[in-house]
């Protein structure tokens, strides 16, 4: 069984309708990347399984519990954790603080690993700034920090959306390196994204999406050797 497995689902906002019949699996331990132009479906994919735009249709299973009908929240506690593109980072409590309002206080302790020394040796930037407003650091550092709060939620499998967007390419490369090392934790994490070198090193599998449909899956090493896959779906 999937650790994560999503089937036939359809998605609205509204009358809008974005994902038609996706589907999806991801084992446990390995990062999926969510490919497609601006558009696709990507991030209303992983609204969808955080239960922000609840699909009308189709399921969405975590270790085979139904997703259905369960709030954010709930969802959330049952080992789900979601990074949004905007960061929404707490701009007025400290890079501790941000920290500890995320931390796991629930269930039996199962999930418990994280901590806020463990998130500084992930992210050793951080820790410099621990005391620093949160509203006060860098777009790259907040993208650290959203993702090291989300962490401390001890999530089973990590929602990223477009983290790379916006940043610099030398933290673009800092990041990739810790999400390399988080990787190597043996999280399992789902990654929507466009830019294709930030993930070619780091994802196990692929899936492109277009106009709301799967138009593409395959490992990594099936993907990047696929010029014409590239090429038809991404423009590149």
């Amino acid at each position: 069984m999937p650790l994560l497995e999503i089937r036939e689902i359809d998605t609205y906002y509204g009358d809008s309708h974005i994902l038609f019949g996706l589907s999806l699996d991801v084992d446990e331990g390995e990062m999926v990347c969510l490919l497609g132009r601006n558009g696709a479906g990507k991030t209303t994919t992983l609204k969808s399984i955080i239960g922000l735009v609840p699909p009308r249709s189709g399921r969405i299973a975590v270790r085979g519990r139904d997703l259905a009908g369960l709030s954010p929240y709930r969802i959330a506690r049952l080992g789900i954790g979601y990074v949004p593109e905007e960061r929404r980072v707490f701009g007025n409590l400290t890079v501790r603080e941000n920290l500890e309002v995320a931390r796991n206080t629930w269930g039996d302790g199962a999930r418990s690993a994280w901590t806020a020394e463990r998130v500084f040796e992930l992210f050793p930037h951080l820790r410099g700034l621990r005391d620093r407003r949160a509203g006060r650091l860098s777009g790259g550092e907040q993208q650290m920090l959203t993702i090291a709060r989300t962490l401390m939620g001890n999530p089973d499998v990590l929602l990223l959306d477009e983290p790379s967007e916006g940043l610099a390419p030398l933290v673009v490369e800092m990041l990739g390196e810790q999400l390399g090392g988080l990787k190597r934790t043996g999280l399992t994490m789902i990654v929507a994204e466009q830019n294709i070198h930030f993930v070619s090193e780091l994802g196990d599998r692929v899936y492109i999406l277009e106009k709301g449909m799967v138009r593409y899956q395959g490992t990594m090493a099936e993907f990047l050797s696929n010029e014409d896959v590239r090429r038809a779906h991404l423009a590149v």
